[in-house]
């Protein structure tokens, strides 16, 4: 009996520890079975397609370079007097954009999270008005983050597992084929069409940048992508332990790209620096020809991993994450004036319409509170610092240096700006919800781009109606009402002092829904986000928060 008893301890002390290993390393195992499915290839070079030798003709439609940055803050940048870590980090080509062309000061993403603006960005059109209304995630990535630590303290994030039942393939989710994006349109009057970088509106190969009007595309289709091997000495890394996400990306997110949807290969250095290199030679190959370049970067998205050139350029910094981040920032904002100078370089600066703009803001999970000063909340929130983004546009000869407009603008107006621009038509067989920037930019208008804008994910809602927004919730059960001519920054709400207009804009709100059809995939997460605080300060009574479906 007494043999049966130690075999009984033996056996719970291995499954323990079985089950304690199983928990350390379950995150890895999604990874593994992905690269074992679908095994990454070495480096090859890439030659993008060149055009004729000689310009095709004297005069030629502009061409057209949307820069999209990824989860950037608006305090991220040194053009608004901030900066990261009190100004220690200068953002003078990004900032050059703005100086030398327009900035839009209120500018706002189509979305609080990434996929869904990316869809109106291509589209021109309310990301809802097709269904893509929450940010496409695998079912894997999906109950991972959100079986983080539990607390009777605070909200807990919600994991919907009777949603998956009859879930569309996570790779069919994505932009319906049906819609019309900027490349279809543009590609359809003779430019050449170029995708670099990150995608994240679908995987399957109808929704890839190849069959969304793209002739040529390098970059990563998921929402996230490894910078760098994380060993390599080139390399510097921070981890967020508190962030469940980020315990997830570094197991299982790859150091891959891929070239017109073939297979995924390792790149080259750093993912910034190789997005730029080729972007600089897409250039090179096609100046004499008009041409559109989606450049999305996905930094400085998580995971944090920078140079070790410009981690060692900001010693003045201590925080080592911020540090990291804002190493991130001034690669991206290196790389964007090797952009700019090459268009110089090869004569074709004074006909190429350049667009610069993040696809929200900057995340709370990071743990840095001040990307999105002196706006409140974050990434997936309905804030102004969850939506407001730098919104800048050059076009030398066009539009006059420093010429600020009041806006609002918005990611929807991408489309129809870039329409004008290239003097095509946009869609008439559908409601289109952006409006072209052009006309005010050239000639400094102040005329209001939108007297009303409309945001919406799950239960969550926001409408602006002229200087007044109203979000709505239902977890908590809340109205925000703001008046942001006097109150820019969100810090007194007005919904208990005038019902009345917290009717009538809900009364918009509904209205506005009638006209969007469901969501063609649910929402899988539903999770706490605080709207002062990130995420690794402590939760204490009082602190007001949102959850954000996704």
């Amino acid at each position: 009996m007494k043999r049966v008893w130690i075999g009984l301890a033996v056996l719970a002390v291995l499954g323990g520890t079985a089950y304690a290993l199983f928990q350390q390393y379950k995150y890895y195992i999604p990874g593994i079975i992905a690269r074992w499915r679908d095994p990454i290839a070495a480096n090859h070079p890439i030659e993008w397609a060149k055009g004729p030798a000689t310009p095709t003709a004297a005069k030629r439609p502009p061409n057209i370079i949307v820069i999209l940055a990824d989860d950037l803050g608006h305090n991220d940048i040194s053009y608004f007097g901030g900066g990261i870590a009190g100004g220690q980090v200068k953002t003078p080509n990004i900032d050059s954009i703005g100086h030398q062309g327009a900035n839009f000061e209120t500018a706002y993403a189509a979305n609080a999270t990434c996929s869904p603006s990316r869809a109106a960005i291509m589209t021109g059109r309310y990301p809802t008005r097709f269904g893509f209304e929450f940010t496409a995630v695998p079912v894997v990535f999906a109950r991972a983050v959100s079986s983080g630590e539990k607390s009777k303290d605070h909200p807990n994030g919600i994991f919907h597992e009777e949603r998956t039942a009859n879930l569309m393939d996570y790779p069919d989710m994505g932009v319906p084929h049906s819609e019309i994006t900027i490349a279809d349109l543009l590609k359809g009057t003779g430019y050449h069409t170029m995708q670099i970088g990150k995608w994240h509106l679908g995987e399957a190969k109808p929704l890839q940048p190849i069959g969304q009007g793209f002739d040529e595309a390098l970059g990563f289709l998921a929402g996230g992508g490894m910078y760098n091997d994380q060993s390599s000495p080139d390399v510097v890394n921070a981890k967020l332990p508190w962030d469940p996400i980020d315990r997830f990306l570094w197991p299982n997110l790859p150091y891959a790209v891929q070239w017109n949807g073939g297979q995924r290969f390792a790149p080259k250095g750093h993912l910034t620096d190789y997005f730029t290199d080729n972007a600089i030679a897409a250039i090179k190959a096609n100046k004499n020809r008009p041409f559109f370049l989606y450049l999305a970067y996905n930094a400085p998205h998580t995971p944090l991993q920078a140079t070790k050139q410009d981690y060692d350029a900001l010693p003045g910094i201590k925080n080592h994450v911020q540090r990291v981040y804002g190493a991130m920032v001034r690669q991206l904002d290196r790389d964007i004036g090797r952009v700019l100078r090459t268009l110089k370089d090869e004569g074709i600066d004074d006909n190429t319409l350049v667009i610069f703009t993040s696809d929200n803001g900057a995340a709370w999970y990071t743990g840095l509170p001040d990307s999105n000063a002196p706006f409140r909340g974050f990434k997936a929130t309905y804030f102004e610092g969850g939506l407001r983004v730098p919104f800048f546009m050059r076009w030398p000869g066009k539009i006059a240096p420093g010429t600020t407009l009041r806006g609002p603008a918005h990611h929807i107006d991408i489309f129809a700006t870039a329409a004008a621009a290239a003097g095509v038509p946009v869609p008439t067989d559908r409601v289109m919800d952006g409006t072209s920037l052009l006309a005010a930019a050239e000639t400094g208008s102040q005329t209001v781009t939108h007297d009303r804008l409309y945001w919406r994910s799950g239960d969550n809602k926001a409408v602006r109606d002229g200087n007044w927004k109203l979000q709505i919730a239902a977890r908590p059960n809340k109205a925000w009402l703001y008046d942001l001519g006097s109150d820019p920054t969100e810090h007194h709400n007005l919904a208990a002092a005038d019902p009345a207009r917290v009717a009538a804009m809900r009364a918009m709100i509904v209205a506005h829904d009638r006209e969007m059809p469901k969501p063609l995939w649910p929402a899988l997460i539903e999770a706490p986000v605080r709207i002062d605080v990130p995420l690794n300060t402590p939760w204490k009574p009082g602190q007001e928060y949102v959850y954000w479906s996704n």
